[in-house]
């Protein structure tokens, strides 16, 4: 992944005034659900507000190094297990992961909250349980998390998520919800604009900028994260993009292109760019279904570069 040369760009303002309030008065509830869109800023703010509330205590303690390290003894982090089994992997592997519906927190991980709690604290006077995901607790593991909640205890609980749907309305009513926002369109043109003054990266002349800020759906996060994975392709690949191709031949050299060179992960991302590039064009709502259908088709891994064919060649068909 890219470096963010300003770490702390995600950070929000009003959020952090809230949170700098509740430290100050040591109004803590018993938990809270950080919730909103994916790549707003919800998991560094948090881990910067468990800094805070830590040093509040302990003032002389290392402690950003032991939460940057994980290290700390009244912290611990919960993530779903499929994410825990590759956190030695390089960066890149694990945006190579799909969610289909393997990845969960189990009932074992919550079962160690209560053993972590049960423990007296050493650095500070609360200890803190961080949910990255919280979305993905099966229903044993909901409903173990409810009950522990519930107990008095010295704990502060922080659940992320994007889906706040998928929580069990009993912890919601639980806890205390910190909305975060995504980020407007000046805001995400002010961030893209700083980023490329202090870096090396090199935007590719048939990227857009409008179709950047599209596709990023109010995320820097993910507005970094685009850009690096569009620097990742051929150009071979992106001169076939700007336009939907009328020519079989070509349809099929440049699905079989696509299906020899990125991971599925990168096809469904340039699915999504080319749909953005395609709208701004055509305004062709007939396309952007098919890409859809193609979507569905990549992330159930199913023959890939005939899903690419055969979307393709229906779109070639198209009266444009």
């Amino acid at each position: 992944m890219i470096e963010v040369k300003k770490n702390n760009f995600l950070f929000n303002e009003e959020i952090n005034t809230y949170l700098n309030k509740i430290i100050k008065n040591k109004s803590f509830a018993n938990g809270y659900i950080f919730y909103g869109a994916e790549g707003v800023g919800k998991k560094q703010t948090a881990l910067q507000f468990i800094k805070k509330i830590f040093k509040q205590s302990s003032p002389s303690d290392n402690v950003e190094e032991k939460i940057t390290n994980n290290n700390h003894p009244d912290f611990l982090i919960i993530k779903p297990d499929s994410l825990l089994a590759t956190k030695k992997s390089k960066s890149s592997d694990l945006e190579k992961t799909i969610k289909s519906g393997s990845e969960i927190i189990k009932i074992a991980q919550i079962r160690n909250i209560k053993t972590f709690l049960g423990q007296k604290s050493i650095n500070s006077g609360k200890k803190i349980v961080l949910i990255v995901d919280a979305h993905l607790l099966n229903e044993a593991a909901s409903n173990c998390l409810l009950k522990t909640i519930e107990e008095p205890s010295n704990g502060i609980f922080i659940l992320i998520t994007s889906k706040l749907n998928l929580l069990l309305d009993t912890i919601i009513s639980r806890c205390q919800i910190v909305r975060f926002r995504s980020f407007s369109s000046k805001q995400i043109k002010s961030i893209f604009e700083d980023y490329l003054n202090t870096s090396k990266l090199k935007i590719n002349t048939k990227l857009k900028f409008e179709d950047l800020i599209n596709s990023a759906n109010g995320s820097p996060y993910q507005l970094l994260k685009n850009i690096e994975i569009w620097n990742d392709f051929s150009d071979e690949i992106i001169n076939k993009l700007d336009y939907p191709l009328k020519n079989n031949l070509e349809i099929l050299e440049i699905c079989q292109l696509i299906s020899e060179e990125l991971e599925i992960y990168q096809q469904i991302f340039l699915v999504n760019f080319i749909q953005t590039i395609w709208w701004r064009k055509l305004k062709n709502i007939r396309l952007v279904k098919k890409l859809e259908n193609l979507k569905y088709f990549l992330r159930k891994n199913i023959q890939p570069k005939l899903a690419w064919e055969i979307t393709f060649l229906k779109i070639s068909m198209e009266d444009l």
